[in-house]
């Protein structure tokens, strides 16, 4: 029997502030002005917000200073995460083994943001797969075309590829192993022993499916951006998370404190499951 705790995290909003945004600022690009005068009006015209966003970046690319891979690299190194953010892998572990030495934790980045930015973050050492959005890039290393795009449901084939034992860089190669077939007694890792913890509408399928399959969804809102409270307020109404608590990792904090009940609970269990078993 497996006793693995699988920890998935969103990036943007969750673990630290909207990278996106920051590195278009960091460019001296009007970041208001590119989500709602080009983005948004995509959107409208019926594209999915992910490539829409990535379609403009590649605009600005070719119609201004080109986006390099370098300058995202350079821009995930200066990310700062929010506050306690660097420490909660390594506490939310040392619980857990406190709880049922026999469990290990096992964190997991994904989210629509951009990978070159996002997988060179300080953050990026923890995760034992990540997956986001990608670029294909030109001789020049410009960005040229969106060669991975992860959005709404797509969020959750990582979760089935979790759940399979599917990850790793081995794994990049294979698209479609994801969709053989397991009995849930061969599963790596059930739903039922995952934790998501996200903040924004592309989570709500990865939120819904690990709180129905009796895991733990946790929402998560930054309170320096107050036009997203209510978007976030409405995932408690809607039944969606199983907590909602700021953007603090901190050791106090209510999050820090929802992702401490959630493993406890989570060792807990599979401490039982397996005396069970045993008996």
């Amino acid at each position: 029997m497996q006793e693995t705790i699988a920890v998935i995290f969103d990036f943007d909003d969750t673990l630290a502030p909207d990278s996106t945004s920051s590195f278009l600022d960091c460019r001296g690009v009007d970041v208001p002005h590119f989500w709602q005068d080009r983005v948004s009006p995509r959107i409208e015209d019926g594209w999915d917000p992910v490539p829409a966003y990535l379609y403009e970046m590649i605009a600005l690319s070719h119609n201004g200073p080109p986006i390099r891979r370098d300058d995202l690299i350079r821009w995930g190194k200066r990310i700062k995460p929010f506050s306690g953010a660097t420490r909660i892998f390594e506490r939310v572990r040392r619980h857990a083994e406190s709880i049922n030495e026999r469990v290990a934790v096992e964190f997991y980045l994904i989210s629509s943001g951009i990978g070159d930015i996002l997988r060179h973050t300080r953050l990026a050492r923890h995760f034992n797969d990540i997956w986001c959005c990608d670029f294909h890039y030109d001789d020049e290393g410009g960005i040229v075309y969106p060669k991975n795009i992860v959005s709404f449901t797509d969020k959750t084939r990582f979760l089935f590829q979790i759940a399979k034992g599917i990850t790793g860089p081995e794994c990049r190669s294979q698209p479609f192993a994801v969709n053989r077939k397991v009995g849930s007694q061969q599963l790596r890792v059930p739903f039922d022993q995952m934790i998501v913890v996200g903040d924004g509408l592309t989570d709500i399928p990865c939120f819904s499916l690990i709180r129905r399959s009796g895991g733990y969804a946790i929402g998560v809102f930054d309170r320096a951006n107050k036009a997203k409270w209510g978007r976030a307020w409405g995932f408690i109404e809607d039944g969606r998370v199983s907590n909602l608590v700021p953007a603090d990792f901190g050791k106090n904090s209510a999050l820090s404190l929802s992702l401490m009940m959630a493993v406890e609970n989570l060792a807990r269990k599979l401490r039982l499951r397996a005396q069970t078993y045993q008996g």
